[in-house]
């Protein structure tokens, strides 16, 4: 069945300052795996505060029909009863995965460990988006692939009886290529070890280590690290607090930057380092970033980001920190419009592949709005110019974080700028418009 939905346009315009305390949605990257590991735990895992945007809820669905019990109590907890680590179940339909390539990828490397046929889906961008980069590690373990031209979606996985343990060093840094290793290797008899360039997220690492795994992680001299993974634990079920997401924290932190005269609070966001380059490069571009009441929650470092409006100026940003702020780069070029200078990010190309081609749709928004900018196959730059004349459309690609970013981008711009469809917010930061709207954010519906 093709994927259609009634495109939703929003306009954003100049208002006052923003102000106030903004509660963001919990992490999804968190969130993914906790639902994730708690199905392959033995025993009933609880998680507060879990995202509940589409992207989730699929992960839900998916875990759900491996077998899983997974039920929201009435105090919006959600308990999620394991099979256990091999005990998945042969899907009885296709998993339709909606927009989530990270869910897909690594509700695919789970199914593929076992020793049945699973297929899995998505919607019309998601099966545009490549799979390629999870298909081969996955083949080298034993398990057959079968998918469209280009390792695309629809792609059916059979497991074998014994999955093979491999080493594998992974070509470009890739969390959810690490990730989807690693939970296969779960029902892999042996260890099973990924080597990256450097360090990406790790948050399945520190899940994993909670849940009871035994897993090992070095970091090499020349700044690699080597993860080894034993296969075949029995995970304890954990009780998971979701913190909340850095990625979304990113579009009330740059807007009220931005804005003149703001001053809100994000109150409880995750700062795992891997997790925190965003933060940093606003710093370094002269933004007013305060991190207060720090504290830890379920083994991760959460904090408040005190955020007040600030001048900016353009600074390089280095290839190895895209890792640690690969979603935020389409709001950081945002930032960058506004800021004095140029602004260079390099070693981005991961952002070709992502829910749309975010370098060329971010160009593409800013051009629309009379910001200067060019593009490379794996960089950006951004010739800020403090003011930004705005008046344009924006075409999302039904991507949530082009939406998000230049709805932002209206708030300080010149002029209103509209976007064509935000419908895919939902995905990830279902209530960013009464959030924003909330601290004083101008976001309307264009007329026809």
């Amino acid at each position: 069945m093709a994927f259609t939905h009634t495109p939703t346009p929003l306009r954003a315009s100049r208002a006052g300052a923003l102000s106030g305390r903004i509660a963001v949605p919990g992490d999804k990257s968190i969130s993914h795996r906790a639902i994730m590991l708690g199905a392959l735990a033995v025993g009933d895992t609880v998680v507060h505060g879990l995202l509940e945007g589409e992207d989730i809820l699929a992960t839900i669905g998916a875990m759900r029909a491996l077998g899983a019990r997974i039920t929201k109590a009435e105090d919006g907890a959600w308990h999620i009863a394991g099979v256990g680590v091999g005990g998945c179940l042969e899907p009885e339909g296709i998993i339709d995965y909606g927009n989530s390539g990270t869910g897909a990828r690594l509700a695919i490397a789970i199914a593929g460990s076992h020793a049945f046929s699973a297929t899995f889906t998505g919607d019309a961008s998601l099966v545009k988006r490549p799979m390629g980069r999870i298909i081969e590690p996955l083949r080298r373990m034993g398990v057959q692939v079968l998918a469209r031209s280009g390792d695309r979606l629809p792609l059916t996985v059979q497991g074998p009886d014994r999955l093979v343990p491999i080493e594998y060093r992974l070509p470009v840094p890739s969390a959810q290529v690490k990730s989807a290793v690693l939970l296969a290797g779960l029902n892999t008899p042996g260890t099973v070890t990924v080597i990256e360039p450097w360090a990406t997220r790790d948050h399945t690492e520190r899940m994993l280590a909670a849940f009871g795994a035994t897993i090992e992680i070095e970091t090499n001299s020349d700044g690699s690290r080597t993860i080894r993974l034993e296969g075949r634990p029995k995970l304890k079920p954990q009780p998971i607090t979701v913190p909340g997401d850095p990625s979304s924290a990113a579009f009330p932190v740059v807007a009220a930057t931005i804005v003149p005269g703001s001053e809100v609070t994000v109150e409880g966001i995750l700062l795992n380092p891997t997790r925190t380059g965003l933060i940093d490069t606003l710093r370094e571009m002269g933004a007013d970033i305060t991190i207060v009441n720090e504290r830890l929650v379920g083994g991760e470092p959460v904090g408040d980001l005190a955020v007040k409006a600030a001048a900016l100026r353009g600074v390089t940003v280095p290839a190895a920190r895209a890792p640690a702020m690969i979603d935020e780069y389409p709001v950081l070029a945002v930032a960058a419009a506004m800021a004095e200078g140029d602004t260079v990010m390099e070693g981005i190309g991961e952002l070709r592949v992502k829910e749309s081609d975010r370098i060329a749709a971010t160009i593409a928004g800013l051009k629309a709005n009379g910001v200067e900018a060019e593009e490379g196959e794996d960089r950006m730059v951004v010739h800020g110019r403090a003011t930004v004349p705005g008046g344009g459309t924006v075409t999302s690609h039904y991507d949530h974080r082009i939406a998000m970013s230049f709805l932002v981008l209206g708030l300080a711009a010149e002029n209103p700028v509209t976007v064509d469809d935000t419908t895919a917010i939902a995905t990830s930061f279902p209530d960013f418009g009464r959030l924003m709207t909330a601290a004083g954010a101008a976001f309307d519906t264009p007329h026809a």
